[in-house]
């Protein structure tokens, strides 16, 4: 990718369209040693968290009144694919009708990871051993121990290792939807700013930002991921 950059750079010749490394990364470090960069960076994190918390809830909970019941099933369905369907800069110009530049992306990006999520806790669902279940059953086993020992151990792992792709999803949502908002305080609104003032590599400077810090995202629940498996399987050998 680096090579590509700098093929393109002499290829172009023209810094408006594509800035030199070096400019890039003068800018990074400028960014890095202003408050009001780190104040957006914590915005936009906070958002894209928050967007994320409320669907990962909200997704879970509609997942196992699904599987719960066929009614809220039927009832869901519809829901979840018109939400699939929702054009997010329509969604956005509706928003900042309805509320303003700091909600609008907050709700457009839980709006579009809802669906995402819930179809994997449905499918981290339908994935539970149905043979253990059908034993459960036939044994009278509680609700209360048939979730904590049966459903809990099976989705959980499923749907965590998940977790760093979908935050890392709704933060690539959350910029875009800042920057189409022009909200102040974000990373979004800083690369606004940053295009509107022809700061091209200001504006590359951020979006290296925005890139790296999904990457460490992902990276860092990976990386979970291995530890909690890794920790399993000792517990396994102990016992």
């Amino acid at each position: 990718m680096w090579l590509a950059w700098i093929i393109a750079y002499y290829a172009v010749g023209n810094d408006y369209i594509v800035p030199s490394f070096q400019d890039t990364f003068s800018s990074l470090f400028v960014c890095l040693g202003e408050g009001s960069f780190w104040v957006a960076f914590s915005y936009t994190l906070l958002r894209t968290l928050a967007s994320f918390s409320i669907s990962f809830v909200l997704a879970g909970v509609c997942a196992v009144l699904s599987a719960t019941g066929k009614i809220f099933k039927g009832l869901a369905e519809p829901v979840i694919i018109v939400m699939r369907t929702l054009p997010t800069l329509a969604v956005i110009l509706i928003l900042l009708i309805w509320t303003n530049a700091a909600v609008a992306p907050l709700i457009v990006t839980a709006l579009l990871l809802f669906p995402l999520i819930y179809a994997q806790f449905a499918a981290a669902i339908d994935g539970v051993d149905a043979d253990l279940l059908q034993m459960a059953k036939v044994y009278g086993v509680p609700k209360k121990t048939v979730i904590s020992k049966i459903y809990i151990p099976q989705v959980a792992p499923d749907i965590f290792s998940q977790v760093g792709a979908n935050i890392s999803l709704g933060l690539k949502v959350m910029i875009s939807a800042e920057v189409l908002s022009n909200t102040y305080k974000s990373l979004g609104g800083l690369m606004q700013d940053a295009r509107a003032f022809l700061e091209i590599p200001r504006l590359a400077a951020l979006t290296l930002v925005a890139v790296a810090l999904g990457l460490i995202i992902e990276v860092a629940f990976s990386q979970l991921k291995r530890i909690n498996s890794r920790w399993r399987k000792g517990a396994e050998s102990v016992n």
